[in-house]
């Protein structure tokens, strides 16, 4: 629906907005009421303008939706959606009028709703291609007005971050995400509903299927299944089987850092001057402890980094690229010591060699974190699938 509003000749922001409304109405053949007071919600300022553009289209559009009774339903017809053959819009009843709902709900949500026009078509957009926690590209049929519009939508609380090519939606808005489910046909492609051909078709979150599970460890590498039923047993961690599927098959996310994340990432910093040592020693604990190396947020809430999502994720991120850290990516569960860590005498004990330094001392705090089991905890692995791509 929204690739069809941007696809067609409409210069304005304003027309292309209700462009939407109307053509949804219309989607099923060609007609679709309007009411005066819908154009009144939509906050146009130039409200004549955008009806006109549209009949320059061929929308037959009485006047009396601009100067009559705005309580009376005036139908519009788009000669477009009456076509029988070539339809583009080929919704059946239900999907047509779920579209609709949504359409609405987003349009009205708090963060948007007395925001300028573009920003709230920007807001259906965005909604569209993605959920709270995963990272979506931006379209690239977004029109330029929009993209204009996107600190509107951060500033109001719709998204949480944007970058020139990437964004999320803030949580208090993940109910309009508008990201539909795969198939059956893409999901007997890819059973982990990601297919690679289209980002828009993963689903908002994963859907764990026993039966698959199993044959995608059957089809692991000996090596990894050892690794993976190291994980679903560790008698610490307590891990429900469908959180360590979702970690090993949902495909990584790309990573993005905005400014004000740098910038706390730097104050963070200089807090913490030893953060190498400690969590390349903490890695060594935990392995020594679980079986298996700490996720993201494991490795920060054992060495009491109090930190959000998106700070976490850089942080681990710079101590993996300081070598610090290094892990089997895309494995889950990996993090171990690096080569700095090696150089200063901190290591597995299998890394260990005669002509290596002698191990340093693991801190007090590693350890007892990490023979303590806690099973409460809230396990979150790599930046996967259906968590944020910071985490």
């Amino acid at each position: 629906m929204l690739s069809y509003a941007a696809s067609l000749p409409l210069d304005t922001a304003e027309s292309q907005l209700l462009c939407v409304v109307v053509a949804i109405r219309a989607a099923r053949g060609g007609v679709g009421n309007v009411i005066g007071a819908d154009l009144s919600a939509l906050r146009l300022t130039d409200a004549r303008g955008a009806v006109d553009a549209l009949r320059a289209l061929g929308w037959q559009i009485d006047a009396a939706l601009l100067d009559g009774d705005p309580t009376t339903p005036l139908p519009i017809t788009v000669p477009d959606l009456e076509r029988e053959t070539g339809h583009p819009l080929p919704f059946g009843k239900n999907v047509r009028s779920r579209v609709s709902g949504w359409t609405a709900r987003v349009l009205s949500a708090k963060p948007v709703r007395k925001l300028p026009p573009a920003a709230r078509l920007a807001s259906l957009f965005l909604a569209a291609h993605s959920t709270s926690k995963l990272v979506g590209e931006i379209p690239s049929d977004l029109p330029d007005s929009c993209r204009e519009a996107l600190p509107n939508l951060k500033s109001s609380g719709f998204l949480a971050e944007f970058s020139t090519d990437g964004y999320l939606l803030d949580p208090a808005v993940r109910h309009l995400s508008g990201m539909r489910r795969p198939t059956e046909e893409e999901r007997a492609v890819d059973p982990t509903g990601c297919p690679e051909s289209s980002v828009t078709a993963a689903p908002p979150a994963f859907r764990f299927d026993a039966d698959v599970w199993t044959e995608w460890k059957t089809a692991a590498t000996p090596a990894l299944q050892r690794h993976i039923e190291t994980v679903e047993r560790c008698t610490q961690c307590v891990l429900p089987q469908e959180r360590v599927a979702s970690a090993f098959m949902v495909p990584m996310r790309p990573q993005f850092f905005p400014k004000r994340i740098k910038e706390a990432y730097g104050e963070w910093k200089d807090a913490h001057p030893h953060r190498g040592p400690q969590a390349a020693e903490f890695t060594v604990a935990f392995r020594a402890a679980h079986g298996h190396g700490p996720s993201y947020a494991q490795l920060c809430s054992g060495l009491g980094w109090d930190v959000d999502r998106a700070l976490r994720g850089l942080i681990v991120q710079l101590l993996l690229k300081n070598e610090w850290l290094t892990d089997t990516s895309p494995v889950p569960w990996t993090l171990r010591p690096g080569t700095a860590a090696h150089a200063q005498g901190i290591a597995l004990p299998r890394a260990r060699t005669s002509a290596a330094p002698p191990p340093a001392a693991v801190s007090e705090h590693a350890a007892i974190y990490a023979f303590s089991a806690d099973s409460s905890e809230r396990i979150d692995s790599f930046p996967r699938g259906e968590q944020t791509p910071e985490e």
